[in-house]
């Protein structure tokens, strides 16, 4: 245990190191709230009482897809798998340690962005924090589960983040964090649905705990989780 958790302090000081995830989970959405903050606020005052929760999904979606699977290149696309093997390291300690430590970094982000908004923009608090920080962390873990894929099915670093990009694209745009899902075009807010920003955005906006927000994010994470283990399998042979 000693070893595991010496691990992804390891792990956590390497990363804060990385460019990459220094501005993925950090600069870029920090940046984005406080210019997007601003704008959605003077065009539309009403977007305080969900200026944390929109922001938040942001940053989280874009820290886990664009900042996670380069991580997880650089093990399993690299001699650093070779090393694992040949001291007997388990192949998923890789994947189990990137996805804590930038669970942390994400986690710390959002923080940040839950004091900063209501001294800087005067948001409103979620209703019930509690709820709030649930679905946060349920949020943070889908989507590095499904930004894991991306990073252990594509090997190459230029790939990778154009994948990466394809996902996250959609996942903002057909969230709801822009504008009403029900303005969107039927297939479209189908199409939404399918991505973990979306019912993460409906689970941190709520100001009770429901079943049918949490459920689908439950069902993508196990599905995800299933795909990894298939990923490792063959990255094993």
């Amino acid at each position: 245990m000693g070893a595991f958790l010496y691990g992804v302090f390891l792990q956590w000081k390497l990363d804060i190191r990385s460019k990459t995830l220094l501005i993925t989970c950090y600069i870029v959405p920090l940046l984005f709230f406080a210019i997007m903050g601003g704008i959605f606020t003077s065009v539309m005052p009403e977007a305080r009482y969900t200026l944390i929760q929109s922001m938040t999904v942001f940053g989280v979606t874009m820290g886990a897809l664009i900042g996670l699977p380069p991580s997880l290149v650089e093990i399993y696309g690299s001699d650093i798998q070779k090393v694992y093997k040949a001291n007997g390291v388990p192949s998923y300690l890789g994947l189990a340690l990137t996805n804590i430590s930038a669970y942390i970094h994400l986690f710390i982000m959002s923080t940040i962005l839950y004091i900063a908004a209501p001294i800087v923009f005067h948001a409103e608090l979620p209703e019930n924090p509690g709820v709030y920080f649930i679905g946060l962390a349920v949020l943070i873990a889908v989507s590095l589960s499904v930004a894991s894929i991306i990073g252990l099915a594509v090997k190459d670093q230029a790939k990778t983040s154009m994948f990466s990009i394809i996902v996250f694209l959609p996942s903002i745009m057909l969230s709801g964090i822009m504008f009403p899902t029900e303005l969107l075009p039927k297939a479209f807010e189908t199409i939404g649905k399918i991505f973990p920003a979306f019912w993460g955005y409906k689970l941190v906006t709520e100001s009770v705990f429901r079943p049918e927000s949490f459920l689908p994010l439950l069902l993508i994470f196990t599905a995800a989780a299933v795909i990894c283990g298939i990923l490792l399998r063959k990255a094993d042979k």
